[in-house]
């Protein structure tokens, strides 16, 4: 999910206080409520925070803007898959966006995209060569032994990247781990703060999640793309995984 390029200051988590092993996994309820959903799942460590991705974040950025020189990105079939997805949890979507399509907005109304980290900076770049929503956690900032996208109760913990604190509307879907701690806001509309990948992030989650018919065919390539790219820069791409309803889980850490 893309964000805007500011930090907040978050403290290092206590090592002892950091699961070794999170499954990562969509409720049960949301496949049946979202027939259409694919999500690719990817988990790399030795992340690096210097290297240069300006050349590949180029390729993918240009791919976006040749799609937008033909179509609004309103248009795009992904992203009308995902306006009728929030249409269907109640938000109205042009109000609420997937991160996709405000990357793509922003794209096309600024002609680039925020520079961040370099990780977050592919993962932006293929998000909206592809059109769709992906999200790269801190792994370290995420409590285990789960975090699910679940409706939230309402007593989950969000914190936004201006710092604070809110909680997500009961039935609003949302990462949530063992914490009760909540990592984005309507589901694929915005991150939290409190887990975005920063200078000192050594490991990381990345979450692509499709709605649109055709979303299972791309998803492999989707994640094998973003493995390549990470691995050329540095990084080190542990495992991956599609999910889907028959295999809705996939695990992360040491």
């Amino acid at each position: 999910m893309g964000r805007a390029g500011w930090e907040i200051p978050r403290p290092c988590p206590d090592p002892l206080e950091v699961p070794l092993r999170v499954t990562f996994r969509h409720a049960d309820d949301i496949w049946p409520s979202h027939p259409g959903l694919t999500a690719g799942a990817l988990y790399v460590t030795g992340v690096p925070a210097t290297a240069d991705v300006g050349a590949r974040v180029a390729v993918y950025t240009d791919r976006a803007r040749a799609r937008l020189a033909t179509a609004g990105e309103g248009e795009f079939p992904e992203v009308v898959a995902w306006r009728r997805t929030f249409s269907r949890m109640g938000l109205k979507p042009t109000q609420y966006r997937c991160a996709a399509e405000s990357l793509l907005r922003r794209l096309r109304k600024e002609g680039a995209l925020p520079r961040i980290h370099p990780v977050v900076d592919l993962c932006n770049a293929v998000s909206v060569a592809y059109a769709v929503p992906v999200a790269a956690l801190d792994a370290d900032r995420v409590t285990g032994p789960l975090l699910e996208v679940r409706p939230a109760r309402g007593d989950e913990l969000y914190t936004p990247f201006g710092g604070g604190s809110e909680h997500p509307a009961p039935g609003e879907v949302t990462f949530v781990d063992s914490a009760g701690r909540a990592h984005a806001r309507r589901w694929t509309h915005r991150q939290s703060g409190y887990s975005a990948v920063g200078p000192d992030t050594r490991r990381v989650l990345v979450v692509a999640e499709a709605q649109h018919e055709g979303g299972a065919e791309i998803m492999p390539e989707l994640v094998k793309t973003l493995a390549e790219e990470l691995a050329a820069h540095g990084a080190d791409p542990v495992s991956s995984a599609v999910l889907g309803p028959s295999a809705p889980e996939f695990g992360f850490g040491d």
